[in-house]
């Protein structure tokens, strides 16, 4: 499989070979369904909680008579059946939304997404990406001159200073080393920029 390798100016300058089982697998759209949906789970924190009946504050009184007003009975406003009242089954904060997902699961949903980015024409990769100071106008600057606008995505193997702290004023540019690169962000952004050590080390993690 072959990558369009850009130079500083955003023209194709050569081809690189990448390997195949990375970037030129089969689009599987359920398995890359199940990797985000397991993603996006284990991300969640079970922070929600909710009062059952016996936890709300409410008096245990009788609201009203049995009989002869016409409505139904009640026997106490705490019900879940009351405004106010508690609920039936209610989140409790050591909810548990994590989703079990085999390593080689997903490692083929990766591999499956970015062969799809290489298909759409959404990858590309650069030698190297680096600012002479941490300065957000000079990391803008240098995105627009190879002819990115915003949203963007750039993967790098090493997180350069310069560029992580150039790059965090921008909002719709994220900048993400190899190993923090997640499914979500690969799918969120139009255009991925990839540099030529990062596609060696995504080979050696998934390949």
């Amino acid at each position: 499989m072959e990558l369009k390798l850009i130079n500083e100016q955003g023209e194709e300058s050569s081809r690189m070979e990448a390997s195949d089982r990375l970037f030129a697998r089969e689009y599987n759209e359920a398995l890359i369904h199940q990797v985000v949906v397991a993603y996006q789970a284990n991300a969640r924190a079970g922070t929600r909680a909710q009062k059952d009946r016996r936890q709300v504050k409410h008096t245990t009184a009788k609201p009203f008579r049995q009989k002869g007003t016409g409505r139904a009975r009640a026997g106490m406003s705490s019900s879940p059946l009351w405004r106010g009242g508690g609920r039936i089954f209610p989140n409790s904060p050591d909810e548990n939304f994590t989703q079990k997902l085999n390593k080689k699961m997903y490692r083929s949903g990766m591999a499956s997404i970015l062969s799809q980015l290489v298909r759409e024409d959404r990858l590309a990769v650069v030698d190297s990406i680096a600012v002479e100071a941490p300065k957000t106008k000079l990391f803008a600057k240098k995105i627009k001159e190879m002819g990115y606008v915003e949203p963007l995505l750039v993967i790098t193997d090493a997180l350069d200073e310069n560029v992580f702290l150039a790059s965090r004023n921008l909002p719709n540019v994220l900048v993400l080393e190899v190993n923090e690169t997640d499914p979500v962000s690969l799918i969120r952004f139009p255009k991925v920029l990839m540099t030529r050590s990062a596609v060696a080390l995504f080979e050696e993690i998934l390949g």
